[in-house]
């Protein structure tokens, strides 16, 4: 090992080198504000017609709908997937850490600069210190891998694991929110057979009709308003990851091909959506 290598491994300033800027864990701001802006406008509306808000609140219906569509889901999806569903749904409120892809494009630059010069071993020390996790076991796989293809076969693997996870639990919700509606008009229906029984009380039929549609309202709002949206909101946040990712695993295959940094700089600069631009001469890190 050179005396370079040696160095890096004292050097406190090196390990809080890469991408400094990573973002924090908070409550996702566009979740919140969805709810908030949908609590609103429904209330709005009930109020409008006039029609008190206890009027929407019946018990039957709740029970026949939310147990109906539980029960379904519990027939319909292994409990295990259920639960990684239900998790995933959890997760979307708050945001995930990660650095920026500037940042990683920076880091991912940086580290080039060593392998070119020093070859792969030159970033052992500093792998505990990578800013996000998927790269750090991108760059252990790298300097495992006895070839290009082996490498690139693993990572491709470990991304497509993540996004078939993330299918999987969005299927789940969508799922739920097709029986949903179907469920509600079950309700419906169990209340209408309840208000004919009522025939010859006709303000008891008008309120039990009404009465009744409050089931079609739940399945509707269940099923257009929490389990798909939070499927496509699923979705996108995991299109977010494999973007990221894509980026990494990139920089991790130049890097292993030994490609100049100005190159992987360029390649990446793609996955920021920014046009390449000149660079500075090549610098031997700082060790």
């Amino acid at each position: 090992m050179s005396s370079d290598v040696a160095a890096i491994r004292v050097r406190p300033e090196l390990r809080s080198r890469p991408a400094s800027r990573a973002s924090r864990a908070g409550v996702d701001a566009g979740i919140m504000i969805g709810i908030a802006i949908a609590v609103i406008a429904l209330a709005a509306g009930i109020a409008i017609t006039g029609v008190s808000a206890r009027y929407f609140f019946q018990p039957t219906g709740v029970l026949i709908v939310l147990g109906g569509t539980i029960g379904v889901m519990l027939i319909t999806t292994p409990a295990p997937a259920l639960l990684y569903a239900v998790q995933r749904a959890a997760r979307l409120f708050t945001v995930e850490v990660s650095p920026s892809r500037e940042d990683l494009t920076e880091e991912i630059v940086w580290y080039a600069k060593l392998v070119r010069f020093e070859g792969l071993i030159a970033i052992e020390p500093v792998i505990p210190h990578v800013s996000h996790s998927f790269l750090q076991d991108a760059l252990l796989l790298a300097m495992d891998a006895e070839n290009r293809s082996e490498l690139e076969s693993a990572l491709e693997n470990k991304i497509r694991l993540g996004e078939r996870q993330s299918e999987a639990a969005a299927r789940v919700l969508e799922v739920a929110g097709g029986f949903a509606p179907t469920i509600g008009m079950l309700g419906t229906i169990v209340g209408l057979i309840d208000v004919l029984r009522q025939f010859a009380s006709l303000s008891a039929i008008a309120s039990g009709v009404g009465a009744a549609f409050t089931s079609t309202i739940y399945g509707l709002a269940l099923a257009n308003l929490v389990f798909l949206p939070v499927a496509y909101r699923i979705r996108a946040r995991a299109l977010g990851t494999l973007d990221l990712q894509e980026l990494m695993m990139e920089g991790v295959m130049c890097m292993f091909d030994r490609m100049h940094p100005r190159l992987v700089r360029q390649r990446l600069c793609y996955f920021v959506n920014e046009a390449p631009v000149s660079q500075p001469p090549l610098e031997t890190p700082q060790v």
